[in-house]
């Protein structure tokens, strides 16, 4: 009699699938109304004690927002934040929240914890059967110990975990490579984990982007599919692309203490060039998308849905359009911009999320991603079972 290998066995050449996703949403939301009256109180304030340098043109004043500036700019209407009183406060407009001792755990790791556990039990999974933990998200709120191993003994996995960060693209590349650790038989399941603490990164002050981001927790289980739940998405290929752009950037880390007097530059936190994005991402996304399922023989115009990342609304409807053939109705491409705003790598993985379940056995569907570097994920999906 043949023994059966274990759940964590490696298998040589297994086919990878999506058995499951989780999802940490934060209690806290703001909603535009109550940013544009935080943001114009701190505008006044602003003028105010600058009135002088302004009437003289050495200082630009700084025009008011507005509820309908943001809705036509993004789509966005609300967002999740982890400390949602210190970014209203038009002294602080930033989220601040009590140190933790390393003795404890780090609330990026909690978070991820909450939606990797989602995903565990959605799974009927245990721990015990996880090979590897990826914490793939735009900002580590610290270089080392990874996010991943802290995530990794919170679950008690066994096997391994690192960090990776590619921006806006970190979850959709994380699932390539565990796709690839399940294909090169180093791992049988693999959790792929996004805390997005976005409002750390962002200049609220900045009425260009202040709206711009939420904070949220994803987690996707990818495994081989002979130990994958009857119910799963056979990922049937996928591709990542890079070309390096200045026009997202994010100049904060460690190395700014090096010049102590520009480590609290605006230019230290998220800037775009929002236009230039748009002109060159739109058209090199969807390019890819439409080669990649010509090579994969899947008809673009025939997917059934589209996760695409959750940063504009505009550019998402443009990137349908040309890979469908015609302007996607929100069931073929579901929005969650509205109410979670640009949670960055979770963006695509919260569509998925909370969109996905009433899709028929053979359906499929694209995960995208696309953002900062630039970097550009895809991620073809088929339900089964």
């Amino acid at each position: 009699m043949q023994d059966t290998p274990a759940a964590n066995a490696p298998v040589e050449g297994a086919r990878p699938v999506i058995s499951a996703t989780g999802l940490f949403t934060p209690e806290h939301s703001i909603s535009n109304a109550e940013l544009v009256e935080s943001f114009n109180a701190y505008a006044d304030r602003f003028n105010k004690a600058n009135a002088e340098a302004i009437a003289a043109g050495e200082v630009d004043a700084l025009a008011h927002s507005s509820v309908e500036f943001i809705e036509k700019a993004s789509g966005i209407k609300a967002r999740h934040v982890m400390a949602k009183a210190p970014v209203l406060d038009p002294e602080t407009m930033a989220p601040r929240w009590d140190e933790r001792g390393d003795d404890e755990i780090s609330i990026m790791a909690e978070i991820g914890v909450a939606a990797a556990r989602q995903a565990i039990e959605r799974a009927g999974r245990d721990p015990a059967d996880i090979d590897a933990v990826l914490c793939a998200a735009s900002n580590m709120q610290r270089p080392y110990p990874a996010m991943a191993i802290e995530i990794q003994q919170a679950l008690e996995i066994e096997g391994f975990g690192f960090d990776m960060n590619v921006a806006c693209s970190s979850a959709t590349f994380g699932i390539q490579t565990a796709a690839d650790y399940i294909r090169s038989g180093n791992a049988k399941s693999v959790l792929v984990v996004s805390p997005e603490i976005t409002s750390g990164h962002l200049n609220w002050r900045d009425r260009d982007s202040h709206f711009i981001f939420g904070d949220v927790a994803t987690a996707v289980l990818v495994e081989a599919v002979d130990i994958a739940p009857a119910q799963h998405w056979d990922i049937l290929g996928t591709k990542l692309k890079t070309v390096f752009s200045n026009n997202i950037r994010n100049n904060f880390g460690f190395l700014n203490r090096a010049h102590p007097e520009t480590s609290d530059a605006p230019d230290k936190l998220f800037v775009q060039e929002g236009r230039k994005v748009f002109k060159e991402v739109v058209p090199m996304v969807a390019q890819m998308i439409v080669e990649e399922a010509e090579r994969l023989g899947i008809e673009p115009t025939a997917l059934r849905r589209m996760w695409l990342h959750q940063a504009n609304a505009g550019m998402n409807r443009l990137i349908a359009q040309r890979v469908l053939g015609h302007e996607a109705s929100e069931d073929e491409s579901p929005t969650v911009l509205d109410t979670y705003g640009n949670t960055s790598s979770a963006g695509s993985i919260i569509a998925f999320h909370l969109n996905c379940d009433d899709l028929s056995d053979g359906d499929t569907g694209l995960i995208c991603s696309f953002g900062a570097g630039y970097s550009a994920g895809a991620v073809f999906v088929r339900k089964a079972g």
